[in-house]
This record gives structure tokens, sequence and C-alpha cells, in this order.
């Protein structure tokens, strides 16, 4: 990301459109990149950035990509979580995925979906699906998802089944959120999306959790965080 535009959130409505007052008072309809509920990450009044596209054909050339909240800067372009994870990747910053330099997005595997990336070597494959985190609870609670999420709950399953043999499936959640400082699942929120991720590790899927740096200059992969399938303290804590 570069030359991004300041402005102040207005509204966000028909979860894909935000309102956006620039610093010349004028006003924009941006596009919002994120199907979630955005829950701390939508406040009227708060400090976005916007992305402008030099195509001629959109509708909203306008796309919101970040957001100032009382506990951090957050990154809510879902689909860039994806990019930054790859590039982690790429580089060698993730351990344990040495031995597959291969790196391929948007592969499609089971009933109709895509793995988000997937990792090829001598060693086997390894299917990986990557979410972004931007629902921070107190504490640097990173929760996941922050609506339910049945198509979530389809990506462990597909997931699960993947593994076997030399084929490795990965769930990597990308903390896209600076307050962040663990993980876990939304139970209180989506209890199925909970449930099926506790069974999908018992199937074989891994689970890694990283932070990213956001900021208007870039967002990128920065440290690994906790992960624990329940937040600390609560009844399923594990």
């Amino acid at each position: 990301m570069s030359d991004l535009i300041e402005g102040r959130l207005i509204k966000r409505y028909k979860r894909f459109l935000a309102d956006v007052e620039l610093a010349d008072g004028s006003q924009v309809t941006a596009h919002c990149p994120n199907t979630g509920a955005m829950t701390g990450c939508a406040e009227p009044g708060s400090r976005v950035w916007l992305s402008l596209s030099a195509s001629k054909t959109r509708k909203y050339p306008h796309t919101w990509e970040l957001v100032e909240t009382s506990r951090g800067m957050a990154c809510i372009h879902s689909a860039r979580a994806n990019k930054v994870v790859r590039a982690a990747f790429e580089a060698g910053l993730i351990p344990g995925f040495g031995d597959y330099p291969v790196i391929r997005s948007e592969v499609k595997y089971g009933k109709n979906s895509r793995a988000d990336l997937l990792l090829e070597g001598e060693s086997g494959r390894v299917f990986v699906e990557v979410k972004s985190v931007t629902l921070c609870a107190a504490g640097g609670q990173g929760l996941f998802p922050d609506a339910v999420s049945e198509r979530g709950r389809k990506h462990l399953q597909e997931l699960a089944a993947e593994c076997g043999g030399t084929t490795r499936a990965l769930m990597f959640y990308c903390g896209f959120h600076s307050g962040i400082t663990r993980v876990s699942a939304a139970g209180d929120i989506d209890p199925r999306y909970r449930d099926a991720l506790v069974e999908a590790m018992q199937q074989g899927v891994e689970v890694l959790a990283w932070g990213a740096d956001v900021a208007p200059a870039g967002v990128v992969l920065a440290r690994p965080l906790p992960f624990s399938v329940d937040p600390p303290g609560t009844s399923h804590d594990q």
C-alpha cells in the first residue's frame, strides 16, 4: 500500500460500502472489502485510510484499507492477509516450512473450495487457509470469527479431509490488528465454528497465529502469537 488517503469514517452500511469525510471536507463512498461484523473497527468518527484505484470502470474507486481503533491500528482489507502471509512464507519467516519452496495461491481443492495457499516440495504439500483477525477484545485477545461463519466452518472440514500421508493442512490466523497479542476462536459468537476447529485439530489440522505490523506505510507479518482454542479463563479453556 502507498499514497493512502486519510479521512474520517461517517458510517459503514450495506456491508460493502462506507461513507468517509476527507481532509478537505468532501465526502466519498468507498468500497468496504470486509464481510464480517467489523466489531470495534467501524466506529463513526474513526480515522481511516483509503486507497484509490486508477480503474475507469469502478463505481467506487476508493477502497477502505485501514482504521485507527481505540485498541490499535487495523487493516480491514481481508484479502490482503493472503498476500502478507504468502510474503512471509516466501521470505522463510515462518519456521517449519522450509521443505516446501513452491508456493501457489487460490488452488482448487475439496468441494468447490480454493486454498488460499498451497506449499509444495519434496516433503509433500501443505494446504493453507488464511483468516484475517481484526476483532480485538480486552487484554489484546484476538477472536475469530467476528460473525457466524458457515464458510469458515466448511473450510475447516475440507482442510481436515486433506490431512494424511505427505499432505499437511494449516489454519493460519493473521492478526490484522496491532492491539492483538493472542488469538482464540470466538466460541461465544459462533460455537459451531469453535467446535469444528476442535474437530479439525483432532484430525490433524495444524494451527498458527501471527501478528502483523499495521501502518499507513505498509502491513507486514511480524511475530508469532499464542493460540488457544478458547480465551484463557473461559469454561472451555484449553
